[in-house]
């Protein structure tokens, strides 16, 4: 980072203390400015100060940012932080969003070639469920191709897609996704905790019976045996295994306690008497 673009960068931080409306002119240039990391300040600024009226300038950045991407965005994040932006400002049009998700940026790195829209790819993906213009099948559709994504962080991402979603169709997706297994353990365990989540008693039943059975490939078993005995849906269901029903709610209340707020209002009423 240059001297004078870490100047530019502070002078928009100050932007933060001021009159949200004098703060606008300033940030519409700035989200125009050669330099990616003026054009992520700018849009991290927008967010925060909930400036809807500056969406369709970040739109119009957005789209500049594909042209040529790998010069005018290295490691995107300008587009990354444009993205959380609108999802700060509940942008609910698909089109950015869809656009993001799809998008592979290949940059040269030491030894070959690295993929830079990992994180572009698993915010837009877990945006979908606030856009307006998509029907439920179609945003499943989308979910479901990134759940096959090279990624684990896109395939996380998209597993909490799920979560949020609701419904039979999302917990049978996960319950597919646990039988086919995947690579990295932290992503079986995402699996867990979603279905946990989603299903609640039903769930700590699937996953335990999951769990013991004879039949788990190889493929599966490793990230069983991994990091995914770290995660709180695997440690509750694999002590589930020595459950009564009697003992389970207050085991699924010590879960519950180690997951985010947002996920242990999910499962209050797994704990419920």
């Amino acid at each position: 980072m240059t001297r004078k673009t870490e100047d530019r960068i502070n002078e928009l931080k100050l932007l933060r203390s001021g009159s949200s409306e004098a703060a606008d002119p300033p940030l519409t240039r700035a989200l125009g400015d050669k330099s990616n990391l003026v054009v992520a300040e700018a849009a991290k600024i927008i967010g925060e100060l909930q400036r809807s009226n500056l969406i369709h300038d970040l739109l119009v950045n957005f789209g500049r940012l594909f042209e040529d991407p790998v010069k005018s965005d290295p490691k995107c994040w300008g587009k990354t932080a444009i993205i959380k932006a609108l999802i700060a400002l509940d942008h609910d049009e698909s089109g950015p969003f869809l656009r993001a998700a799809t998008h592979v940026q290949m940059e040269p790195v030491y030894g070959g070639q690295e993929d830079s829209a990992i994180h572009l790819r698993a915010n837009a993906v877990l945006a979908l469920v606030q856009c307006t213009d998509l029907t439920r099948s179609e945003i499943l559709r989308h979910v479901v191709d990134a759940l096959v994504d090279p990624s684990d962080t896109v395939r996380i991402e998209a597993i909490r897609t799920l979560e949020q979603m609701n419904g039979e169709e999302a917990a049978v997706l996960l319950r597919l996704k646990s039988h086919l297994g995947d690579k990295r353990s932290s992503v079986v365990g995402q699996v867990f905790d979603s279905l946990l989540a989603l299903e609640r008693e039903r769930g700590i039943e699937f996953v335990s019976r999951f769990m013991k059975s004879n039949f788990l490939s190889a493929f599966q078993q490793r990230p069983l045996r991994a990091a995914g005995w770290a995660s709180p849906g695997v440690r509750l269901c694999r002590d589930d295994l020595h459950l009564t029903p009697a003992t389970r709610r207050p085991s699924l209340r010590r879960v519950a306690r180690s997951l985010p707020p947002c996920r242990r209002r999910r499962l209050r009423h797994a704990t419920a008497a």
